[in-house]
């Protein structure tokens, strides 16, 4: 996979993908990657934007992105982005309101390709955290605790 950027997180590594001028990927890389120098003047906004959330829970985004996925996932995501930092939602409540089911927004959810920007992390099962990046134990799961606990008030 090619990277515009690596840069170190709490729990990792962040690799950065763009498209242009827009943000297009962040993905979750282990703690063993190295950082990578950002290839532009874009990925280097989009590093020092995610600096500044890592830093500050409050900081807001403002990035242009490119979503690749269904309309289905792309009505998903834009309910998640909705989602207030300290505050969670049920996957079921954004099936209800998209006539959906809670499986499949929890595939929408892991299927994010921005996350932390879209904060899927914030979308939780009713009978606890749920899961995250299509796993429902392990690593992602850690990754998930630590982004609600940076977000809780």
């Amino acid at each position: 996979m090619r990277y515009a950027a690596k840069i170190e997180a709490p729990f990792g590594f962040l690799g950065i993908r763009t498209e242009g001028a827009c943000l297009a990927g962040i993905e979750f890389l282990p703690s063993r990657e190295e950082p990578l120098a950002p290839s532009d003047a874009f990925a280097e906004k989009v590093c020092l934007q995610l600096a500044a959330y890592l830093a500050d829970p409050d900081f807001d985004f403002d990035l242009p992105l490119q979503l690749h996925g269904t309309e289905f996932r792309k009505m998903v995501w834009g309910k998640i982005a909705k989602i207030p930092r300290g505050k969670t939602r049920l996957y079921g409540e954004i099936a209800q309101e998209l006539s959906s089911a809670p499986r499949a927004v929890g595939q929408a959810c892991g299927a994010n390709p921005l996350p932390i920007v879209i904060p899927c992390h914030r979308v939780v099962a009713k009978t606890g955290l749920g899961g995250f990046m299509h796993h429902g134990e392990g690593d992602p799961l850690l990754i998930k605790k630590w982004l609600l606990a940076h977000e809780s008030d």
